[in-house]
């Protein structure tokens, strides 16, 4: 049994945060079995076998007489390890000798690991210890760059409209999203012992719970700002006000109601460990059903709206030559693959055994990146972004070269503590007052 026996696409960009630990779990799970099994055998009939039952800290050998071979397979820790040519797990032997168990024939690595390319075996803990790596640092860039963009998009007034509300939600959801993974993996993982596959506590279920509500709330503004371009190019009268309404209740709400259903049912149906584990197919399903409907979804809004953006570049009011048309085509393609999350597609009805070591580095790796490239692509590239500040800098520099230089000509109103913009509408009513003068002094003349 796996410490997470997880459905596609979800389990591979989320829960298999969970699977990068779980080795410790499975071989915690099959010594239980294999004590229970042992438990079960009658006493009496052990007396019959040179070989007793024996847990090798792998794999359970069950008693034998002289002369016999055992032949088990690999355990199922190293399912993951297989290439993907192997259709079935390799076999293991030993031999009940006078002396007792014979040595496994032949090594675990050498019948349960595959080789590479080289010749040599792939050690399973540095891969995972680089994917973990890997997702630690693309998980931690968008934090910063996501945090960033949220300062910018609340600070300028002139940025908010339904628009951007709907992008600083979106980015809100990749925040939580990547603050619930660190919460998880530090509240689960934080020893290097096995400890955690057996939790019980309720804290340890509930950043589970947030842990799920963070991502599917990611899911959920994925598709909520797919449903929403859509929408503004095929609706000519758009009221964006009362639709924002209804996308924060589908934002923040379904996820809600998903994951407390969930919660629920394995609360009263598979309370087992820490909530990180979903052999209940039919559980799990509350949680999976809806993230592979949003992609499904989004993905149908992806392909309508880029029919409607080669109709319209197509149009004779849009000008340009074919080789320009296309150009603008593919770079609005590009801009919407990582905003609709098209890229979970790719492995989103594939089955689960098929590139499983492709999709984790894919989903996990490089999807931990998505934050990052959605606040550079609709934040910081941005044109009325970047032109709000832009005004806002030359604003101050402006504001700031006044008031150096009233305190240099001025030093009785910089020494009054008259602020720079009192000094300047003191100025320009000085101005005006001697201009007012100088023009009736010169009216009597003419």
């Amino acid at each position: 049994m796996v410490c997470c026996s997880l459905g596609p696409v979800y389990h591979v960009s989320v829960l298999q945060v969970s699977s990068l630990h779980h080795s410790d779990c499975v071989i915690k799970r099959e010594h239980e079995k294999c004590m229970e099994r042992m438990a079960e055998d009658d006493p009496e009939n052990d007396l019959e076998f040179r070989c007793p039952w024996l847990w090798d800290n792998l794999t359970c050998w069950q008693p034998a007489r002289v002369g016999e071979v055992v032949v088990v397979s690999c355990p199922e820790l190293f399912i993951q390890f297989m290439s993907e040519e192997d259709d079935e797990l390799g076999k293991l032997s030993r031999n009940c000798t006078e002396g007792g168990w014979s040595e496994t024939f032949p090594h675990y690595v050498d019948a349960c690991m595959f080789d590479e390319p080289n010749g040599t075996h792939e050690h399973p803990d540095m891969y995972y210890v680089s994917v973990k790596a890997l997702y630690t640092v693309g998980y931690s860039t968008s934090l910063v760059s996501l945090c960033t963009a949220m300062v910018i998009l609340c600070r300028f007034r002139k940025l908010h409209c339904t628009r951007n509300f709907i992008h600083m939600n979106l980015f809100v959801s990749f925040i939580l999203r990547a603050i619930s993974v660190f919460i998880k993996d530090g509240v689960l993982y934080a020893e290097e012992d096995s400890n955690h596959c057996f939790l019980h506590t309720v804290e340890c279920k509930v950043v589970m719970v947030f842990f799920h509500y963070c991502v599917l709330s990611n899911y959920f503004w994925l598709f909520i700002e797919g449903l929403y371009l859509f929408t503004l190019l095929v609706e000519t009268f758009f009221p964006e006000r009362r639709y924002f309404y209804w996308y924060t209740i589908i934002g923040w709400g379904t996820p809600t109601i998903c994951v407390v259903i969930w919660a629920v049912l394995r609360l009263h149906f598979d309370d087992i460990g820490c909530w990180d584990m979903n052999d209940n197919a039919g559980i799990w399903w509350v949680i999976k059903g809806p993230v592979l409907a949003s992609i499904m979804i989004n993905f149908v809004l992806f392909i309508g709206i880029i029919i409607i953006l080669v109709q319209k570049l197509q149009s004779p009011d849009i000008g340009g030559n074919e080789s320009s048309i296309y150009l603008r085509l593919a770079r609005s393609t590009l801009l919407l693959i990582p905003l609709f999350g098209i890229h979970y597609t790719v492995f989103a009805f594939s089955p689960e055994d098929v590139s499983k070591r492709e999709r984790l580095v894919f989903e996990l790796g490089l999807g931990s990146f998505q934050g990052f490239v959605v606040a550079v692509l609709y934040c910081f590239l941005n044109g009325e972004v970047q032109s709000e500040i832009k005004r806002k800098w030359r604003s101050w520099t402006v504001n700031r070269y006044f008031a150096v230089d009233l305190k240099h000509r001025h030093p009785s109103l910089a020494s009054s503590g008259v602020n720079g913009g009192t000094q300047l509408s003191i100025l320009s009513k000085s101005s005006s007052q001697i201009r007012m003068s100088s023009l009736q002094a010169e009216s009597p003349a003419t």
